[in-house]
C-alpha cells in the first residue's frame, strides 16, 4: 500500500538538495533547459551521474534525443535562474536573460553555475511518471562560490563556518 501523495511530499521537503539545471541541445540545434533537483552521482570509475526529468518535458525529450547534456549546479545567487526555467516561460525566454554559451558536447552551459558537468547519457530507465537518465561525465567546469540549496519548500544557502 502506497502512502498519500502529501505525506509523501511533506517528508520530501525535509530533504535539502542542491538546485541544477539540466540543458540540452534539440535536433534543430534549439537550447532546451529545465530546473532540477533530483540530481546525483552514481559511480566514479567511469564518473557517471543520474538526473530525473518528468516524462512530460521538452527538455527531457530533446535531451533523449540528441544523447547529450550538461547539468548546471547554481550558485546561492541564483534563485532567479532556478525560477525561471523551473516553468511557466517559453524555452527562447528562459536562454534570452541568462548568460550561457555552448559547451564541449554542444549543450547549453550556464555562465555563473557554481559547477558544470556535460555528459553523454548512457542508460535511461522510466519510473513512474519520470525519466532517470544516467550520464557520463565527459567534462567538467568547476568556479568558486557557495550552492543554491532548496528545503522545506524555499531557497536556502549554505551557513558560514564557526
Amino acid at each position: 500500500m502506497s502512502v498519500e501523495a502529501n505525506q509523501f511530499k511533506n517528508a520530501l521537503k525535509l530533504w535539502a538538495s542542491g538546485v541544477t539545471v539540466v540543458t540540452t541541445e534539440s535536433l534543430e540545434n534549439q537550447p532546451k533547459g529545465m530546473t532540477a533537483t533530483a540530481f546525483s552521482s552514481v559511480s566514479l570509475v567511469p564518473p557517471q551521474i543520474l538526473v530525473c526529468l518528468n516524462q512530460s518535458t521538452d527538455t527531457g525529450a530533446a535531451l533523449l534525443e540528441s544523447r547529450r547534456f550538461a547539468v548546471n549546479i547554481l550558485n546561492s545567487n541564483q534563485e532567479e535562474v532556478s525560477n525561471q526555467f523551473a516553468g511557466g516561460t517559453t524555452q527562447e525566454q528562459r536562454f534570452a536573460s541568462v548568460a550561457w554559451q555552448r559547451g564541449h558536447n554542444g549543450a547549453p552551459i550556464l555562465s555563473e553555475a557554481l559547477a558544470v558537468l556535460e555528459c553523454r547519457v548512457v542508460q535511461q530507465v522510466i519510473a513512474g511518471s519520470h525519466w532517470v537518465i544516467i550520464g557520463e561525465v565527459e567534462h567538467v567546469i568547476c568556479r568558486d562560490g557557495d550552492p543554491l540549496l532548496y528545503y522545506h519548500s524555499g531557497y536556502r544557502t549554505v551557513a558560514p563556518q564557526n
